[in-house]
């Protein structure tokens, strides 16, 4: 009798079912537990300019040359790699059996391990876990980690990872490195025979030394070379030219274009990552050229540092970036010094702000006549650079040529707490006291800022007007990876717009220097500015494209003579405009009123200026008073003898309209202008003790100065020339020095006195009456 067939019962293939699945679940989790390989080398810190072309780049913190990774690879240099060293990398998953079994039958054919069938991932593993000891559980656990990675990663960031950290000889890691130091390229401008050469290199990287295995190196280069022409990626053309192509010599130097930002590219949140600048590595090679002929007539005269800045005037993106020249980070002459960020006297390079402040609010006029004699303002005592007086010049004429005794007159008037707040307002952050501890010398040179700092101001005007809407301007930014850079306040445009065409009016140096070659014919606004003692050298210029500033010295603070913006730096800003197209100019922004103006005084036209003419002025001109230099004098018929009412009849009596400056302006206004109309004499029996008390005005020395008076050789002390103006040319003064009468002057008020140390107290009176009380203090030579 047959037995029926056993089968098993339903809930024993239901229990074996759920024991092969949970062994599946558990290999696939024991699976997904391998760690993924990751890399934890350090990288080179490396600058990108705006099309991503390698700008300067440091060693890695093992001093080995090591880019961090791309996401890619140039298809070039993936062709050649693959063709090179794993042919089936796209179709297999991080293990290659066909591979796996040609190397078993090698291996066992020769006795020993010939061949190791490593994928371009298992590679990746190895290098990754430094390369540890090739041994059978080594490689097994190798293809686990491979197979792990494939699981992990997309082949390409396979590709790019291994190309990142495969070894090319020396200290030089990866492809991008490779690249630079072999061939002076990109990679994505690799030729096929470059590319091929790199390609071969990791598995054999000491080929790569110069006199050392050369030949093998090419015959590995130039097989490679023919196996892509079998494939068909190169033509028999294109095959023979590349293995016409030289090898790589020594390592080049990876270039350093920009030192001073590749070192900031090291710190903070950019370390160890690419930093893509908005520079243009075109504009920053052809900005060091000028730069280099510079410096070396510079270094000539003892002057060693020079450091530049080009940006866009619209964006504020940075073009160019020199923190120093010739731009090595040596110790010699500091140039490791980032002169750009370092804080520097401004000079004259705020009074430009002042200016554009007072034009802004209505406080000045363009054509407004600004005083510029010798003066005392409270302690403190300005001077012209050239030592000179114009007695009254208008202000943008004082601008242009940047006289320092109207610019602080002009900040007096506005204010020096009102103008440190405003300097504040539109950018400037290295006002780290408080305004009252500057003073007046605020405007000429007393405060310190920075290259990037001023370029700033000085774009923000231009870009002002060319968003005349903008209440703020982007500021000043060189990465284009760091977001959005800040925003300041915006000048005025139309206060802007006046601003930039006085600074065209800025005497270019003249037609001896290297740079006479310059078009006159372009427009510039720009200021120079020299720091006390001949320690800065700067120059700052603006178009409608391009702000370029320039700073010339020693990063010691050593002056040297010569060491002026107008010598040492001027030539730098024209020839590096000249590297540009001309841009034109700047639009005439809404905003200007036309209004009358005084033909003489330069101010609003009062009823008793004897001209006028009409000039644009800021809107809020309009609230501005009157002329204050035209009156109505009463004359003879020929208007040769002043007259009044007590000593002249009504019938007599002729009104005109008269230009009078105060006594100390005129005097040094007259010998400037011929075509000056002083106002006439008093006729006899008509002057008036109380007219006219502004009659008399001190030169020298101003109220309150302390005046040194020499010893002469003879052992007598010496003498001091004191000297007076009178409204009245042929006026005579009577000098009196403490309670005794000293001399009488007429004509020429100059008397030399030998006051004793001490205070001292000098009255000076004219013929009318009218005096003037002096105060001064002589030094003790001995003291």
């Amino acid at each position: 009798m047959t037995q029926p067939v056993q089968t098993a019962r339903p809930g024993v293939r239901r229990s074996w079912l759920r024991f092969g699945l949970c062994a599946l679940v558990l290999a696939a989790l024991g699976f997904a537990a391998l760690p993924v390989v990751q890399f934890a080398e350090p990288y080179s810190a490396v600058l990108l300019d705006r099309n991503e072309q390698l700008l300067g780049a440091r060693v890695a913190a093992d001093e080995q040359w090591r880019f961090p990774p791309r996401e890619t690879l140039p298809p070039r240099f993936a062709t050649a790699l693959l063709a090179a060293e794993d042919k089936r990398f796209r179709h297999h998953p991080g293990v290659d059996p066909v591979a796996v079994v040609r190397a078993m039958r090698l291996n066992l054919a020769a006795g020993h391990v010939v061949s190791g069938a490593s994928t371009l991932t298992m590679q990746t593993v190895r290098i990754a876990r430094h390369n540890p000891a090739r041994t059978v559980p080594e490689k097994l656990w190798e293809m686990l980690l491979a197979l792990r990675l494939e699981l992990a990663s997309s082949k390409d960031e396979i590709l790019a990872s291994y190309a990142a950290h495969a070894p090319f000889g020396g200290n030089t890691v990866g492809l991008e490195a490779a690249s630079w130091r072999y061939f002076g390229r990109s990679p994505r401008d690799l030729s096929w025979a470059e590319a091929a050469s790199l390609a071969v290199l990791p598995n054999a990287p000491s080929l790569v030394h110069p006199g050392r295995n050369r030949e093998r190196l090419r015959q590995k280069r130039d097989t490679l070379l023919a196996v892509l022409a079998e494939r068909g990626v190169l033509s028999s053309t294109d095959l023979q030219a590349a293995r016409a192509e030289p090898l790589p010599d020594a390592p080049l130097p990876v270039p350093l274009l920009a030192p001073h930002l590749t070192a900031r590219a090291q710190t903070g949140d950019r370390a160890h990552r690419r930093v893509v600048t908005t520079l243009d590595r075109e504009v920053q090679e052809r900005v060091l050229q000028v730069l280099g002929r510079h410096h070396q007539q510079l270094s000539g005269a003892r002057i060693h540092n020079l450091a530049v800045l080009v940006a866009e005037v619209d964006s504020g993106e940075v073009l160019a970036y020199v923190g120093n020249a010739p731009g090595l980070q040596t110790a010699r002459h500091g140039n490791y010094v980032d002169i750009v960020r370092a804080r520097r006297s401004t000079g004259s390079l705020l009074k430009p702000l002042l200016y554009e402040s007072m034009l802004e609010v209505g406080e000045l006029l363009p054509t407004e006549l600004v005083p510029d004699v010798p003066m005392r303002m409270g302690g403190f005592a300005p001077e012209n650079f050239d030592k000179r007086y114009e007695g009254a010049l208008p202000a943008s004429l004082a601008l242009a040529r940047s006289r320092n005794v109207p610019a602080a007159w002009m900040l007096r008037r506005y204010g020096v707490q009102r103008f440190g707040a405003r300097l504040r307002d539109l950018g400037m952050t290295t006002l780290h006291r408080a305004s009252a501890d500057y003073g007046l010398s605020l405007v000429l040179g007393g405060a310190e800022g920075t290259l990037w700092n001023l370029a700033s101001l000085y774009r923000n005007l231009g870009r002002s007007v060319l968003e005349p809407d903008a209440t703020e301007v982007p500021e000043l930014h060189w990465r284009l990876d760091g977001g959005d850079p800040g925003r300041v306040t915006a000048p005025d445009p139309a206060a802007a717009w006046l601003t930039l065409q006085a600074l065209q009016q800025v005497n270019r140096p003249g037609v001896h220097g290297a740079w006479r070659s310059f078009d006159s014919s372009r427009r510039i606004a720009w200021k120079t500015g020299t720091s006390y003692g001949f320690r800065d050298g700067w120059a700052i210029g603006v178009d409608p494209n391009l702000v370029v500033a320039v700073w010339v010295g020693n990063h010691d603070g050593e002056g040297r003579p010569g060491l002026t913006g107008f010598e040492a730096a001027a030539p730098v800003l024209f020839d590096l405009f000249d590297l540009f197209e001309n841009a034109g100019w700047f639009q005439q922004p809404a905003g200007l009123v036309q209004v009358e103006i005084c033909a003489y005084s330069g101010q609003r036209a009062g009823p008793d200026c004897p001209a006028t003419r009409t000039g644009s002025v800021p809107s809020a001109a309009l609230h501005s008073t009157g002329c204050s230099f035209c009156r109505r004098i009463h004359c003879d018929e020929d208007c040769s003898r002043r007259i009044h009412a007590g000593c002249a009849g009504l019938e007599e009596m002729h009104s005109e309209p008269w230009f009078v400056l105060p006594a100390a302006q005129e005097w040094f206004y007259s010998r400037r202008h011929s075509d000056y109309r002083t106002l006439p004499p008093w006729r006899d029996g008509c002057a008036e003790a109380g007219a006219d008390s502004a009659a008399i005005s001190m030169l020298y020395p101003r109220s309150g100065a302390q005046v040194y008076v020499p010893i002469e050789l003879s052992g007598e002390r010496g003498r001091v020339v004191f000297e007076a103006a009178h409204r009245d040319h042929s006026g005579r003064i009577h000098w009196h020095l403490d309670d005794d009468f000293v001399g009488t002057t007429e004509y020429i008020h100059q008397l030399a006195l030998a006051p004793s140390p001490g205070d001292h107290r000098l009255t000076l009176v004219d013929s009318s009456g009218r005096r003037l009380v002096h105060h001064f203090a002589v030094l003790d030579p001995e003291g």
